[in-house]
């Protein structure tokens, strides 16, 4: 199992929907943000990507020096970048970086967005160019070992004796995690990526898309791993979190909550549709509704585009539901919480204490051996609590 958290390069704040209780996105944050997941434990941090964002690759960059054992989840985007020149950042990171780089590939959902950065292909093209784009990325870093060069010649993309002279330090490339609901992302995924992330929807629904791409990959002689991308809630009782998912929407209005979901209604992309489906449309705002399965919690979803679901709930539920993932074959969680920084906190606080034995060595480190919390009087240890 391994746990990410999220840099929050489209902004943070206590309350979704409003500019009260909002954070600027500077580097300063980002920096204390990507430290604080660095020094609690956490595998690496997903870099989100697209016009409402700060240009991940740029983000994660400048992060490098100021983090020590991070890995970072960065975007290739087909369309916006050549693969040659994504081979070519990539392995340069990853030289740099000592090997704490994984790929992210994003076809994007988005047919505005998209058009506004000149891409004008519909979602099936899309995808059709994104499997291009990948097989070539994927060949210029293997082939860079050996010093070979690559000639493709497909139906959107081409090189002739692409050649990269620097190589990864990952063999043959950086792991590469895509995420995707249609059919054609689950045989994209089954023919080339490491790892298929989902959105957070209800265990069933999850073990189908991860049933449908374990078979499509076994057709072809090949295995991925699975995990799942989610927002976290995660409060002392059941009760004060289920308070704190209610504050975190309680400062959104109707308006806004309709005009958000006016624009992910226009996207192509089937995560997206799905994620919507399970609020439907943002017509149901009581807890009773949100609640799509237990613990998980669609409200993030009414103004959030993508991952638009929380697990809610104490530390030993929280970890209960985690567990209920990784027994279908999840073994990686891209996690967030508002705001980003204390909830890097609060979530490794609580809930990394319960998982798994190994996982829990693993995120260690070095142990420290104390004090822990203000010494009392001037002499004496704080007590452990007794609850």
């Amino acid at each position: 199992m391994k746990i990410f958290w999220f840099i929050p390069t489209h902004g943070d704040s206590r309350y979704l929907g409003t500019s009260e209780g909002a954070r600027e996105v500077n580097h300063d944050y980002l920096k204390q943000v990507a430290q604080a997941a660095d020094s609690l434990g956490y595998e690496g941090v997903l870099i989100p990507t697209g016009r409402s964002c700060e240009d991940p690759w740029v983000v994660a960059s400048s992060l490098l020096p100021v983090t020590q054992r991070l890995k970072f989840l960065v975007a290739v985007r087909p369309g916006l970048h050549q693969p040659s020149l994504a081979a070519r950042m990539a392995a340069t990171f990853d030289r740099l970086s000592g090997g704490r780089l994984l790929i992210n590939l994003v076809t994007g959902g988005d047919q505005t967005e998209l058009e506004g950065d000149g891409v004008f292909l519909d979602h099936a093209q899309r995808y059709e160019q994104s499997a291009e784009f990948i097989r070539i990325w994927r060949e210029i870093l293997a082939r860079s070992h050996n010093g070979e060069s690559f000639d493709f010649d497909g139906q959107h993309l081409s090189v002739k004796g692409a050649r990269l002279l620097y190589p990864p330090v990952q063999h043959p490339y950086p792991p590469v995690y895509f995420g995707g609901s249609s059919p054609a992302a689950h045989e994209l995924a089954a023919e080339q990526v490491d790892a298929y992330l989902t959105w957070g929807e209800p265990p069933a629904e999850v073990a189908k898309k991860v049933a449908d791409v374990r078979a499509r990959a076994a057709r072809l002689g090949r295995t991925v791993k699975f995990g799942i991308r989610l927002h976290v809630i995660v409060r002392e009782t059941e009760d004060k979190a289920w308070q704190a998912a209610e504050e975190l929407i309680s400062r959104v209005d109707d308006e806004t909550v309709i005009r958000a979901q006016a624009a992910f209604s226009r996207m192509d992309s089937e995560g997206q549709r799905r994620m919507a489906a399970l609020h439907a449309g943002g017509k149901r705002r009581a807890r009773a509704e949100l609640e799509i399965s237990p613990n998980l919690w669609a409200g993030v979803g009414l103004v959030r585009g993508g991952a638009g679901t929380a697990l809610v709930g104490d530390a030993k539920t929280v970890a209960a539901r985690i567990q209920e993932y990784a027994a279908l074959g999840l073994d990686t969680f891209v996690l967030s919480g508002y705001p980003h920084l204390e909830e890097a906190y609060r979530f490794a606080e609580l809930v990394f204490p319960l998982l798994p034995l190994g996982l829990r060595e693993k995120l260690s480190g070095s142990p420290l051996t104390g004090p822990f919390g203000e010494v009392v009087g001037n002499n004496y240890l704080p007590r452990a609590s007794q609850s």
